[in-house]
């Protein structure tokens, strides 16, 4: 496996699985990776926004990573998220992620504070040369309240080799064409937003974290591999029926959307930690409707 191949195809943000008295269920986490990869998924980012990482003692985040490369067993690569409250503690997960058998990183914003590029650099320089893996960083101005230029990606991929791609999140899908004009091919770009996909791969983009792939892998990776191969007309269809459902990927409550419609389509289950609770009432009412239409008019792939 190249180390520009791991960037490429749908790479789910897999949520993580709870039991019923809270604990990560390790068996399912196992059995829902490797459905993703039987789908034709390429890879699995664990720990990430959507696996609810900031509620993840750093035990259970090694336990999480040790399970999947075990359940993957070099199928596909496992690139868990690195983000922590403290530059110490984020150096230390990826030394450990490593260790453990991650194939590649990617790298947050520490969680809570955001500052300046100074600061913000520095953090980014210490999980980036804690290990010699490859390396994307993960831009989301909107969730983590810190947005990396195109300008500050560009500094860091020419400083680092092991820089190798950015997960662009910010809903600005000019900035594909900005990195592309910095930095030709020399970063991978990767979608970040469900909603984005088409329009991503239009400028570019080989490669998707995903997040209602955890529901619906065989149509995601049609839909990446339509835009991709055919462009937007050849995606339309299937993008159009798609589309209500991945938006729910892009709102406050993204993670009980994403695990509600798991487990309406017997995918998993919608248990979520605390501060996070299950939807109920009108808003569960109102997702529902959205998830009950697609369900009922769902494509045949």
């Amino acid at each position: 496996m190249s180390n520009a191949s791991i960037w490429r195809g749908v790479i789910p943000a897999i949520t993580t699985p709870f039991t019923a008295d809270g604990q990560v269920d390790h068996d399912f986490l196992a059995k829902h990776a490797r459905s993703m990869i039987d789908s034709g998924c390429t890879g699995i980012v664990p720990l990430g926004s959507l696996g609810e990482a900031a509620t993840l003692t750093f035990d259970e985040k090694l336990a999480i990573i040790r399970t999947l490369v075990k359940a993957l067993d070099g199928r596909a690569p496992v690139i868990p998220g690195i983000a922590a409250l403290s530059t110490d503690e984020a150096v230390r997960l990826a030394r450990e992620a490593k260790a453990l058998g991650a194939s590649g990183l990617m790298v947050l914003p520490p969680y809570v504070y955001s500052t300046d590029w100074r600061e913000m650099g520095a953090h980014l320089r210490a999980v980036i040369t804690a290990t010699d893996l490859p390396c994307m960083l993960y831009n989301n101005p909107i969730a983590y309240k810190t947005d990396f230029s195109p300008e500050q990606i560009a500094e860091l991929a020419h400083a680092y080799p092991n820089v190798q791609a950015v997960k662009e999140s910010s809903g600005d899908v000019r900035r594909f064409a900005a990195l592309r004009s910095l930095l030709g091919t020399r970063l991978e770009l990767l979608v970040g937003m469900d909603d984005a996909i088409v329009e991503g791969v239009a400028m570019g983009a080989r490669g998707w974290i995903a997040g209602l792939v955890n529901a619906y892998p065989k149509e995601s990776v049609k839909l990446f591999e339509l835009a991709r191969d055919g462009g937007a007309d050849a995606a339309a269809e299937l993008y159009a029926w798609f589309l209500p459902l991945l938006r729910l990927d892009t709102v406050p409550k993204f993670v009980q959307l994403i695990k509600l419609v798991q487990e309406k389509v017997n995918m998993g289950n919608e248990r979520v930690r605390a501060p996070r609770m299950v939807m109920e009432g009108a808003e569960r009412d109102a997702a529902l409707r959205v998830i009950d239409h697609a369900i009922a008019h769902a494509p045949v792939i």
